[in-house]
């Protein structure tokens, strides 16, 4: 490519655009100097210039100058993350095809945002609308590769959401709702799980009150769906061996 030439026949250079963008602030502030400067030797034609030193305190230059650093290092920062290249990850097309690796990767076992409807994990709470009607919960999800083996928690602990309940034509108000989530899965032998149910190898937290607890599938560890907060929303305590809202002792 040829580069256009002047009268005496060299090459035009065109400035970097990074060059002109970096120098854009310092010049402007150098012009800036000159003028405060024109302007001190002006004033001292008139006062003199050991009566402006007087009259010009040191702590004001050092705090301009200072200012005007910060400024100088202010402009070459902005300047250099404007410029900074940040890589974009290469889009598919319509027909690209999506490397195995890939594949296997997204479909191994693991904790996943999921939907859940909170019917689903509330079921007595049928009288009532929740909104929104699902939440989003880190839950055990994908593919173990064998027929007899299925993905299941191995680690989980309690979430508190803030839920609006409706009863309808009679009340509505916000409340606080615990969810289990998933922290840690593993792929395990159907016949296993199976054999590891809560039902042959521990007790139900409570024969008469099961709604109002958790069991962990895995440990059978019991723990409260209603949180303290829920309790003392109601002016309530929370009674952790029931579970339920008791009125306060006094």
């Amino acid at each position: 490519m040829l580069r256009p030439r002047d009268q005496h026949g060299f090459a035009i250079t065109t400035p970097c655009p990074l060059f002109r963008e970096v120098l854009a602030g310092p010049l402007v502030l150098l012009l800036l100097l000159l003028l405060l400067q024109t302007s001190c030797l002006r004033t001292n034609r008139h006062i003199g210039l050991l009566d402006f030193k007087r009259r010009l305190p040191l702590d004001w230059i050092s705090n301009t100058m200072n200012f005007i650093d910060s400024l100088t290092l202010l402009f070459l920062t902005l300047s250099a993350v404007k410029s900074a290249h940040i890589p974009k990850e290469p889009e598919r097309g319509p027909h690209a095809v999506i490397p195995l690796m890939e594949v296997y990767n997204k479909s191994l076992c693991k904790p996943r945002e999921l939907l859940v409807e909170i019917m689903q994990e509330y079921p007595e709470e049928v009288e009532h609308i929740f909104i929104p009607s699902c939440v989003v919960l880190t839950r055990c999800a994908g593919c173990c590769n064998d027929e007899m083996m299925q993905c299941m928690p191995t680690s989980s602990y309690n979430v508190t959401m803030e839920i609006k309940r409706i009863k309808p034509q009679r009340q509505q108000n916000d409340i606080f709702m615990s969810f289990t989530e998933h922290s840690a899965c593993e792929c395990r032998s159907k016949i296993e799980v199976k054999e590891n149910l809560c039902e042959p190898c521990c007790e139900h937290c409570s024969e008469r009150r099961k709604r109002l607890f958790v069991q962990d599938p895995t440990t059978c560890r019991c723990s409260c769906k209603h949180t303290d907060e829920y309790c003392k929303e109601r002016q309530l305590e929370l009674n952790e061996r029931t579970c339920k809202c008791d009125k306060p002792r006094r």
